[in-house]
């Protein structure tokens, strides 16, 4: 039921652009980067929803505990990486706001 469940978590959903096309505006980076950005975190939020149904279906014995803890530690690895992405983000504004005009 949930056993084959497969969530990506930064799929950007960007293709292969040509070399010789223009450019794309200022804009349209910053909407794609948003949107990169808010499918990665919905694909951490699905992830962590995902363990909750899976505890409970365990706890009805539905599933294999080895299914929760695969599961489990997935969320887990998304949510640290979330993380690390959050904190370098960060430094990169800390970053900018200290260069000098």
């Amino acid at each position: 039921m949930l056993q084959s469940q497969n969530i990506k978590l930064f799929d950007s959903g960007m293709e292969k652009t040509d070399v010789n096309a223009p450019t794309a505006s200022a804009s349209d980076m910053t909407k794609s980067f948003s949107d990169f950005l808010k499918n990665a975190l919905d694909g951490v939020s699905a992830q962590e929803k995902d363990v909750h149904t899976m505890t409970d279906q365990y706890l009805l014995g539905n599933v294999d505990i080895s299914q929760v803890m695969v599961a489990s530690q997935q969320a887990e690895l998304g949510l640290q990486l979330t993380s690390q992405v959050r904190n370098k983000v960060i430094e990169a504004y800390q970053e900018i706001m200290r260069m000098q005009i």
